[in-house]
């Protein structure tokens, strides 16, 4: 399983599209897959909904978006890599709107109906996003990623009929240096709401996101900012947190991500990819490779105004189970409390932690150069961190991967926090991928430090501040599995003393399998 593609809700069904290589766990053949559930938890498998068949998508079957008209016409839009490998865009749509399934899927005798334009590479021009009407509300526009040369850009489109298409002037947007631009988003998220908006909703109390996933680096960036209709412009708040140079969805192994919006219950859903870090051998040899995050709502921080909150959909909640609690437990500097609690390998663990303030504030100044994947991880010690929890540790402590916070003061007095999730120790397998992942994140006066992770087996998804920042980790151990995985609060710092609380879940599986078509 590799990107998620047109994600869409339909008379009762979320739907989930998804490139797969139905022959291999390796990348090839790329055809979409197809699931749909009630809940966004369980799911059932459908039939393919595209195969590439046709000289135009021949090589593959790849990203594309579905938008909703308001006549109720679904039209899905995707790129075609041809017989000769051209990136070229075609059109979708289902065969009977009357099937809340949308089992099968028309390609349209048009296609292709977009090829690269003059000016851009055959293989630099890819994954349509969904559309949002003009200000008259008479065409639809698209955007497009791409670059010329080093410079990442998004094209934008208009159109009336998803068949013939017009190349507005200008960029949506273009960042130097960034590199091709692929699985690009573009959406509104309200300045006082906490519903997410269709992704045509413009006005006086909105800003846009707009995402890019960068192929050089395999990361996906977003910004927000101001999007002009009449020129066709986005504008970013803070050009020095640019699209590609600033913030991220995800400091972890999250990628080719997508959003749509839930006319269902009034909400944005945004879906990563989440690939392997072992090796492509063992890939082979399980027979599957890659999984969809858990989906998470985005709405903009308010407190902040300056990032995206994402947090896992509540519909996840109804895999807890058991919960166990402990409350106001005191961490001194070097502290190791392990947590009893059954089956730690499917957990929902919620967690605050609170540093004793007369300790930051007779704490010296530190270096505020402080990063995490540069950072050592969390055996290296400081002032006021590292402290967290341990997942995946097995009883000699061989194997463990610390999700923490690092504290540092500055010279100013100000204090900086850091959200980490350290990898170097959890397997002792030698063929996968072990780095610390993090970055820098806002807490604001009053707030203690939180952070929520979802854990299943070899993925976990971490969420800091609310999901002011989010990292998603693959580990791999081979002693702390099942039964034999604990969990434990740390403090490694060597001044500061903490309080955390913690209340863990035990998480049920979700129910996957195939739709039971007999059954009907």
């Amino acid at each position: 399983m590799k990107n998620l593609l047109g994600p869409l809700f339909y008379n009762g069904w979320y739907h989930l599209f998804y490139q797969y290589n139905p022959d291999s766990a390796v990348w090839g053949n790329i055809t979409w897959g197809h699931a749909v559930s009630r809940d966004l938890i369980h799911w059932l498998h459908l039939p393919f909904a595209m195969v590439p068949d046709q000289w135009y998508d021949i090589n593959g079957v790849w990203t594309g978006s579905a938008t909703i008209l308001p006549d109720g016409r679904i039209v899905m839009l995707y790129t075609g890599d041809t017989h000769n490998e051209v990136q070229v865009q075609c059109l979708a749509y289902p065969a009977n709107l009357s099937d809340p399934l949308l089992l099968d899927w028309v390609k349209d005798s048009n296609n292709p109906v977009l090829f690269p334009p003059p000016g851009i590479g055959t293989k630099d021009f890819r994954d349509p996003t969904t559309a949002w009407l003009s200000p008259d509300g008479d065409k639809w526009r698209i955007a497009i990623g791409s670059k010329v040369n080093k410079t990442g850009i998004s094209l934008v489109y208009e159109t009336t009929d998803f068949i013939k298409y017009e190349l507005a002037d200008e960029y949506l947007h273009e960042v130097p240096g960034t590199g091709m631009w692929e699985c690009v988003d573009f959406y509104p998220v309200s300045l006082t709401g906490e519903d997410g908006l269709d992704t045509s909703v413009n006005g006086p109390g909105v800003k846009h996101v707009l995402k890019t996933s960068l192929d050089d680096d395999k990361n996906d960036y977003y910004a927000l900012g101001v999007y002009d209709p009449i020129k066709n412009k986005w504008i970013p708040d803070d050009p020095k947190n640019d699209v590609g140079i600033g913030l991220r969805y995800d400091y972890g192994k999250y990628y080719a991500s997508k959003t749509f919006y839930d006319q269902n219950k009034q909400r944005r859903i945004l879906w990563g990819w989440i690939s392997e870090t072992d090796a492509e051998s063992v890939d082979l040899l399980k027979g599957w490779s890659g999984v969809q995050s858990i989906p998470r709502s985005v709405v903009l921080d308010k407190e902040t105004g300056k990032n995206i909150l994402q947090w896992p959909v509540e519909e996840v909640e109804s895999l807890r189970s058991d919960s166990v609690e402990f409350n106001d437990v005191k961490l001194a500097p070097g502290s190791l409390i392990p947590l009893t609690l059954d089956s730690p390998s499917q957990l929902d663990l919620v967690a605050t932690f609170e540093i004793d303030k007369d300790q930051v504030s007779t704490s010296a100044a530190a270096d505020i150069s402080y990063d995490c994947p540069t950072s050592g991880g969390a055996a290296n010690r400081g002032v006021l961190g590292p402290f967290g929890v341990l997942i995946f540790a097995d009883e000699m402590l061989s194997e463990l991967t610390p999700i923490y916070f690092y504290v540092v003061k500055g010279t100013n007095a100000n204090t900086q926090t850091h959200f980490c999730a350290d990898e170097l120790r959890s397997s002792k397998a030698s063929d996968v991928g072990k780095i610390v992942y993090g970055s820098q994140v806002p807490v604001l006066d009053g707030e203690k430090l939180s952070l929520r992770s979802l854990v299943d087996h070899s993925i976990v998804e971490s969420f800091a501040q609310g999901g002011r920042r989010v990292i998603t980790s693959r580990v791999y151990p081979t002693k702390a599995i099942n039964g034999a995985a604990r969990i434990f609060l740390f403090n490694n710092a060597t001044e500061a003393t903490v309080t955390a609380s913690v209340k863990i879940w035990k998480m049920d599986s979700a129910d996957i399998h195939s739709f039971p078509f007999d059954q009907m």
